[in-house]
């Protein structure tokens, strides 16, 4: 606690009453959660296992809960819950499922799932037309609305068409005894608003509930917090409005707001001290996010240096920026021996990293773009847990569907539909129908057998699935259902399949980390949380990444490029006079910053086989201009920088020839 600032102890000791904790970008709101969580159990206040703490990515869960473990030792942390809040829904889920309507092993449909339903929802649509209904369902669900709902509060045609379509969809997912990750919030939701007697269950469960980044709450996650938390807001939530940049997947930071009505006697406590960027930084970060209109502005200051100023380069085009910036790293890190992890480049949209990627190889600078391919999208991983989901469920229509072609075993499209109008008119899920021999005999010979040998497999899984630990029966469904076996077809050399064989065999080590007693099918459902930056570890390599995937993080150099109108802020932004959340999007951009930042822009660019001139961002000129240092504005200090450059430029390519 005496290591702890003024307000950072004020929000700590703050326990009869709602709060919420403004925490400014880099001001240690994780610490006050860890100390909060430290404090309420240390003055038996709450005992552990009544504390929830609510993050909003699996990463961020993972290192509060390795903090806490150095934190709070032995057993005084015991039965502490600690996850996202979509592991919360399903953890309510598992619990209530009676109450959904589900059976207690019911699957997760993944956003490949989903679309494969939407799609055959709406047979002949285009791509955009189904993305689009897809979204407006979504929509609906984080507003915490159930079909019937929705269609009330339809106001176009378009609206009551997605209504419609959302109330097929969920028929479509309870006949699979399926949810979706959308599900996961409101269900629960709509059962605790309307249970008084499993609701006054879940406050006796839960007597104290912390929430991280409550800024990028959706209306369904905000709702589950006041059931859970109940009128006497026994609850603490860390923010900050300036960092709210998820609008477009149903983020609304009015919710800070509403808390505000929905509890008048909330207590807010503002951290302004910055603990990571310096003052010029800091300075600079402030400037910009003034021009956003602010309920509770935040002044945030750091007992750091100055640091360097912010450098601002005009680029010839994108080309030239990407060369710009790799010279620069390659200087930075060879003359102050910085390692590579600790620079980052940000970019508005993914579009910009091939250019920059290019150059970054030409000087041999190792390098990761975060959100590549990710792990759980790997085949051979999707194949296995769709093998898991059947296991678990054999009312899981879309697993089924893959693992039956994974490996293929002559059940071809035809068979397949063959076998779906089948199920329909037994009203029997597919997996059940192609265990029944009348059925099979409706098949043609070859697909038969196949179905005939998948079903063997499946029975001898199920089987062992209570005996076997999780990751053993990983293994054991790897060999039995003939993955491995069609790896080695499949794979053109021995180093490709033992690349693949080790993406199973990591699979099967992540369940050997799973909570003691849990099954297979209670990891499957586990894993199908995880999004596709929760394993992304770059090592020792630059960061290349969205502005977006970059909240939360921090790297000692910072290179923002594309500051030109248009990429940031975004065109459609600046069409429909919506800048403060792109506004937002350079402030968590700035703010990683910890001593070096580099905004950079092109004066033109080609756009169907024109050269088209840029303007700078906008935001440049809302920061202050003392702050920055621009090409050509200090002759003197270029001069002394494009020399020191050069040289190091020149024992680059002496290297190069070395080599």
């Amino acid at each position: 606690m005496d290591l702890l600032n003024p307000p950072q102890r004020a929000a700590v000791l703050h326990v009869h009453g709602p709060l919420l904790v403004l925490a400014g970008a880099g001001s240690g709101k994780t610490r006050v959660i860890i100390e909060k969580i430290a404090h309420l159990i240390a003055s038996r206040r709450m005992p552990a296992k009544r504390i929830a703490a609510i993050t909003f990515t699996n990463k961020s869960a993972r290192e509060m809960r390795e903090r806490l473990a150095r934190r709070v030792r032995g057993e005084a942390a015991e039965g502490l819950t600690l996850c996202t809040f979509h592991a919360l829904g399903l953890k309510f889920l598992q619990i209530e499922h009676a109450a959904a309507g589900l059976k207690r092993n019911f699957s997760i449909f993944d956003a490949d799932d989903a679309n494969a339903q939407f799609k055959d929802l709406m047979p002949g649509a285009k791509p955009d037309a189904i993305e689009l209904m897809k979204s407006l369902v979504s929509r609906a669900k984080n507003a915490g609305l159930s079909p019937e709902q929705a269609a009330e509060r339809a106001r176009s045609p378009r609206e009551l068409e997605a209504a419609a379509l959302y109330a097929r969809y969920q028929a479509r997912l309870g006949s699979f005894n399926a949810v979706d990750f959308d599900d996961l919030i409101r269900l629960p939701v709509q059962i605790l608003e309307h249970d008084r007697q499993i609701t006054a269950g879940w406050r006796e469960r839960i007597g104290y509930l912390l929430v991280d980044e409550a800024q990028d709450t959706n209306d369904a996650q905000y709702r589950l917090l006041k059931a859970i938390a109940g009128p006497g807001g026994h609850f603490t939530c860390v923010g900050d409005d300036d960092q709210s940049i998820y609008s477009w997947r149903g983020a609304n930071p009015e919710n800070l707001l509403q808390m505000a009505q929905d509890y008048p006697a909330l207590e807010v406590i503002k951290l302004e001290q910055n603990y990571r960027c310096s003052n010029r930084v800091l300075r600079a970060a402030n400037a910009l996010i003034a021009h956003n209109p602010h309920t509770h502005p935040k002044q945030l200051w750091s007992d750091q240096a100055d640091g360097e100023r912010i450098r601002v380069w005009e680029c010839r085009d994108n080309e030239h920026e990407a060369e710009k910036v790799a010279a620069e790293i390659a200087y930075l890190q060879a003359a102050r021996r910085v390692p590579w992890s600790e620079f980052c480049i940000l970019f508005r949209g993914n579009f910009q990293s091939r250019v920059i990627e290019k150059a970054l190889q030409l000087l041999r600078i190792p390098y990761h773009l975060t959100g590549g391919t990710a792990f759980l999208e790997r085949q051979e991983v999707k194949d296995a847990l769709s093998w898991l989901r059947l296991v678990a469920n054999p009312d899981d229509d879309a697993a089924f569907l893959r693992a039956v072609q994974s490996p293929k075993r002559e059940v071809g499209a035809t068979s397949l539909a063959r076998l779906a109008e089948l199920a329909q008119a037994r009203h029997l899920p597919m997996a059940r129908v192609a265990e029944i021999p009348g059925a099979l005999q409706a098949l043609p010979a070859r697909a038969a057998n196949g179905l005939a040998g998948f079903n063997d497999a499946l029975q001898e899984l199920r089987a062992q699935a209570p005996r076997l630990p999780a990751a053993e029966l990983v293994r054991l469904l790897a060999e039995r259902s003939g993955l491995l076996a069609e790896l080695r077809v499949q794979c053109k050399d021995q180093a490709s399949f033992q690349r693949r064989k080790a993406n199973l065999e990591e699979l099967a080590d992540w369940f050997s980390g799973g909570p003691r007693g849990a099954s297979a099918g209670d990891l499957a459902a586990q894993l199908a949380l995880l999004s596709r930056n929760d394993k992304d570890d770059g090592g020792n390599q630059v960061r290349m990444m969205t502005l977006h995937a970059a909240k939360g993080l921090e790297f000692g150099y910072v290179f923002i490029v594309g500051c030109q109108d248009g990429v940031l802020p975004h065109e459609a932004a600046l069409e429909e006079g919506a800048l403060e959340e792109e506004r937002r999007l350079m402030y968590v951009g700035i703010t990683r910053a910890k001593q070096g930042l580099y905004l950079s822009h092109s004066r033109t660019t080609r756009k169907f086989g024109e050269l088209m001139r840029l303007k700078p961002s906008r935001f440049i000129d809302e920061l202050p201009q003392a702050e920055l240092q621009r090409d050509g504005a200090d002759p003197v200090l270029d001069a002394a920088s494009k020399q020191a450059r050069a040289k190091a430029g020149l024992a680059a390519i002496q290297a190069l020839f070395d080599d």
